[in-house]
């Protein structure tokens, strides 16, 4: 199953540059938030593929102008072939505004989601904005990640994490991909083509 994660920065590949054929054989496209949506139905509309999404700190205008042919996984486990995913979307509290969260905001939002995670018997993919705390992220409380995914992380030991908010542009070497027990987590900043096996 082949699987296009994206987040954070329209890929000119993608958009601008569109040549067609070059979303044939994506499966499922997955937004990991901060993207316009615009962008997000140009891409649903050009590929066969299910387009899921999270929110991202800056998606207030999703209310006004919804991605339309898209899915939004916020607080929801969902089954696509056997392949179990999970949004948690937003960042943590840095100013006002929608898709904002403190950790214990964020904590009561997973706890919430136990019940679904044991009738799907787990998660196969974690799709989140924000990062894992010290996997990806950044100091500041613009870009720090969640400490409450530590627990999901943890608990369910999902085989993967795609997330965004950091973009890899940001000062310094940014990884792309890091590695926590039996998790691969991904930073989904522009795309990424993941390639699941069941």
């Amino acid at each position: 199953m082949k699987i296009l994660l994206i987040s954070d920065e329209e890929s000119d590949y993608l958009w601008e540059y569109y040549q067609p054929g070059r979303l044939d054989g994506i499966d499922i496209i997955i937004s990991c938030g901060d993207l316009d949506p615009a962008y997000l139905r140009f891409l649903v509309t050009m590929s066969r593929a299910r387009l899921l999404y999270v929110h991202g700190n800056h998606d207030g205008k999703y209310e006004r102008n919804p991605p339309e042919g898209c899915e939004c996984i916020e607080d929801r486990v969902v089954n696509i072939g056997g392949l179990r995913i999970m949004g948690l979307g937003g960042s943590l509290r840095y100013s006002p505004g929608p898709h904002q969260y403190t950790e214990s905001q964020m904590m009561t939002r997973i706890m919430k989601l136990r019940w679904q995670l044991m009738l799907h018997k787990g998660v196969d993919i974690v799709v989140s904005h924000a990062p894992v705390r010290s996997i990806g992220d950044e100091e500041n409380v613009t870009h720090r990640g969640f400490e409450a995914f530590q627990y999901v992380l943890k608990r369910y030991k999902p085989r993967y994490w795609a997330f965004g908010h950091v973009h890899l542009r940001y000062g310094g070497q940014k990884d792309r991909v890091y590695h926590s027990g039996e998790t691969l987590l991904i930073n989904a900043c522009g795309r990424f083509l993941l390639d699941f096996e069941p």
